[in-house]
């Protein structure tokens, strides 16, 4: 990879040692531009047949290229507005009710908790939380469904391997995951997938994915049949959804955010998606290793492209760093800041960061 080829795509690295795609990932050059490519045609063109075509046609583009980065099949892949936004689809189409136990953790992102404890308030079903680590071992009799990340957005650790021989159905929650580890989703075990296009995907929010396994695409219920949802909208009442996993589409999304989100995909893909893995992942690794060897303590995280280290002060630290040009955040309610490292990063923003700590 040439990775300072990669590196000038970002504005945003011209001064700053941006370690943030956690929360959201940097938007490259051509995101931008594809953005107000497509604003200023609607504001001359008038947003009329011509737009609505290329939204359609984006759209389609979209769903190709999330489901090359999940190794997916596209009929697999419905688009969201955010990671959250298919956590929401996936409780809300289960048939779950009270007696029925879904297991969790108790430090998952709030993007995920928030559903579900709605899904307790509105449907009475159970919520058990245990251990992310222990969470396969811990399924019993009554549970139906266990939801979790699928890398933690806390420590970077991995889904428990156990989650993919379990006998019910397993949601990931694949904030922290997708654009930033290699894997295929077939082979997590999992029946949902959830993902978001603004964070290692470097699209501009309202951009995410939803991976429904096709075996329980008759079976998980669409929040509600849309324009986007139906296969012949012109049939009125009559219309029928589409019979893949479209049926799952979020409404209302612009073609300005569609093509953000293709545009920022194939700048990425353009260098090459294993090698952006790679170099992620590496650099992650030798983030974390140096830290240690500072005498920090470093969350137990697996091969993936966060690095979690204790602080006194993490709000302080944040904010400390900010004004000398470094982007990382704090993770509310622990001792934590974490740093996000992209294959757009390189040596001198690490350097950057450990000598400003």
């Amino acid at each position: 990879m040439d990775a300072s080829a990669l590196r000038a795509e970002f504005a945003v690295l011209e001064d700053r040692a941006y370690l943030n795609a956690g929360t959201c990932g940097p938007l490259p050059h051509a995101s931008v531009r594809a953005t107000l490519d497509m604003l200023d045609r609607g504001a001359s063109l008038g947003r009329a047949k011509e737009y609505v075509e290329t939204l359609l046609e984006l759209r389609d583009r979209q769903r190709a290229a999330y489901a090359g980065v999940l190794g997916a099949d596209v009929g697999d892949v419905a688009l969201t507005t955010c990671t959250s936004d298919g956590v929401v689809r996936v409780l809300a189409g289960l048939e779950l009710g009270p007696g029925d136990e879904v297991l969790t953790a108790p430090d998952e992102h709030p993007g995920l908790l928030g559903p579900l404890t709605t899904l307790r308030d509105r449907r009475g079903v159970d919520l058990r939380a245990v251990p992310f680590a222990d969470l396969a071992d811990a399924v019993g009799p009554k549970t139906k469904l266990v939801a979790c990340s699928h890398v933690s957005w806390i420590t970077g650790s991995v889904r428990p391997t156990g989650l993919a021989s379990l006998d019910i159905p397993v949601l990931l929650d694949g904030a922290q995951g997708v654009g930033a580890v290699g894997f295929d989703v077939g082979s997590l075990g999992c029946a949902f997938y959830a993902g978001s296009g603004q964070k290692w995907m470097c699209g501009p929010i309202g951009s995410g994915m939803l991976w429904v396994a096709p075996e329980w695409q008759s079976r998980l219920a669409p929040v509600g049949a849309t324009y986007v949802n139906l296969e012949n909208a012109a049939d009125g009442l009559a219309a029928e959804m589409h019979p893949d996993a479209r049926r799952y589409d979020s409404p209302g999304v612009g073609p300005e955010t569609v093509a953000g989100a293709v545009a920022a995909h194939d700048v990425l893909a353009a260098f090459g998606w294993e090698s952006v893995y790679e170099r992620a992942t590496s650099l992650a690794g030798l983030l974390a290793a140096r830290l240690q060897d500072a005498g920090r303590t470093v969350a137990a995280r697996g091969e993936t492209t966060l690095v979690s280290f204790e602080d006194d002060d993490p709000e302080a630290t944040r904010d400390r760093l900010a004004e000398v040009g470094i982007t990382i955040r704090n993770l509310p309610g622990t001792s934590y800041v974490r740093a996000s490292v992209g294959a757009w990063n390189d040596e001198t923003d690490l350097e950057r960061l450990l000598d400003a700590l």
